[in-house]
């Protein structure tokens, strides 16, 4: 993009041109944020798929990778379940150019820790769960503070097609990066994924440190955990929002940590190496942009509780087909369909949040979005690797793709409030 708009320009410019996919982008604050994030992620992606074969790799069998991986996703959980409240209040009274500052800065410091420890043969599970329990509590303030800045950043009106756009910026890298880390494992082992992951994460750094401050929204000063209880009962008491939420609760339990147990699933069960956990992750990835663009679209044209149930659903029967795929060729296009699923559905609910939360209240309602989606994602790893070590990965992910689909159908029928939204 050439602007570099302030939001009155860029209104102008969108009324003269009319509103696109990629609207948002005319708001140079944001747009500086989103390449930022773009190059970013691509490091995350990579780090991701490495840490996930070196994981699977390890364990002697698909029982024992399962929990393994359960067991990662557990450290990448507990620090954001923990400490997401108070990174909601963070979000809400601290400048978030300082916050962001801070958060990034952890994380490229722990890929490059992983990354040394790599290159020195010293990595083992008990350093691998300690250093992605340490970037997980830096990404559970970063996300409710970064993601309360966009209604900020654009026009209200585009909030859900920044959202949209932002899950452009995380997916859209993973359409190569983990195939990009499959080669680099190949050629130089999984600290070549992390090095690239620590210089990639200073790219937000960077970005930020050229945003303009953006004052608190909260002005307001409240005891901290007066503050944290204003936040939950905001959600609990909001006739749509708490079964919104609720559903992402369950998902993020059964559904979602799917991801996480696929380099099980190619590994141990499908047999196809580190190359075919890069295409399988990239699968994801592939599915995940295309839902991130049907959330930038339809977002700001559609009713978005319509999406929100599709995309539901795309998902949990998804999960449900990956049950019954006997080889990667046909596990891909399955991978494909459950990332535009998922994608799709975490915008749904992320646009749905932050347009009926009220300014001063953002952030801690988005930082229990957050906590779902990066604290309880992996604790449900946890729960469906320790069922997967009992009954088997394929009739996990039956089950868990059944359950999910019934919760979505039954919302949408026994809740007619949420169809208004």
């Amino acid at each position: 993009m050439r602007e570099n708009l302030s939001p009155s320009e860029a209104a102008e410019g969108r009324s003269a041109r009319g509103a696109s996919i990629f609207t948002a982008l005319l708001y140079r604050d944001f747009r500086l944020l989103w390449l930022g994030l773009l190059i970013s992620n691509l490091g995350t992606w990579m780090q991701f798929t490495a840490m996930g074969f070196f994981v699977a790799r390890m364990a002697g069998s698909q029982h024992e990778a399962a929990l393994d991986l359960g067991i990662l996703g557990a450290a990448r959980a507990i620090p954001v379940l923990l400490l997401s409240p108070l990174a909601g209040i963070v979000a809400d009274h601290l400048p978030r150019r300082r916050v962001l500052f801070v958060t990034n800065s952890t994380m490229a410091l722990a890929a490059l820790l992983l990354a040394l420890l790599a290159t020195a043969h010293r990595l083992e599970m008990i350093g691998l769960v300690l250093i992605s329990a340490l970037n997980s509590a830096a990404n559970g303030f970063d996300s409710p503070t970064r993601q309360s800045w966009v209604p900020l950043l654009v026009d209200r009106e585009y909030v859900g097609n920044a959202v949209g756009l932002n899950s452009v910026a995380f997916n859209a890298p993973a359409v190569i990066g983990p195939a990009l880390a499959g080669l680099l494992i190949v050629w130089f082992g999984v600290s070549g994924a992390f090095y690239f992951n620590a210089a990639a994460t200073l790219a937000v750094v960077v970005a930020v440190m050229m945003m303009h401050p953006s004052p608190p929204s909260a002005t307001q000063r409240e005891p901290t955990l007066r503050a944290m209880r204003h936040g939950i009962a905001f959600i609990v008491r909001h006739p749509a929002l708490r079964w919104i939420v609720f559903a992402q609760f369950v998902t993020a339990l059964l559904t979602r940590p799917y991801g996480q147990l696929v380099p099980a699933m190619a590994v141990n069960v499908l047999h196809s190496g580190a190359r075919g956990l890069g295409w399988s992750v990239s699968a994801i990835g592939a599915g995940g942009f295309g839902g991130a663009l049907v959330t930038a679209y339809f977002a700001q044209r559609e009713r978005r509780s319509r999406l929100w149930l599709q995309s539901g659903l795309t998902m949990s029967l998804g999960v449900l087909a990956l049950a019954f795929v006997p080889a990667l060729a046909a596990a891909l296009p399955v991978l494909f369909a459950i990332g535009v699923g998922t994608l799709a559905q975490l915008g749904a609910t992320n646009t749905l949040i932050q347009t009926l939360s009220p300014d001063d209240v953002r952030g801690r309602a988005l930082s229990i979005y957050t906590m779902i989606a990066i604290g309880v994602v992996p604790l449900g790893a946890l729960v469906d690797g320790a069922i997967a070590s009992v009954i088997g990965l394929r009739a996990t992910f039956a089950l868990a793709g059944v359950v999910c689909a019934v919760i979505f159908l039954g919302i949408w029928v026994l809740r007619p409030v949420v169809r208004t939204v």
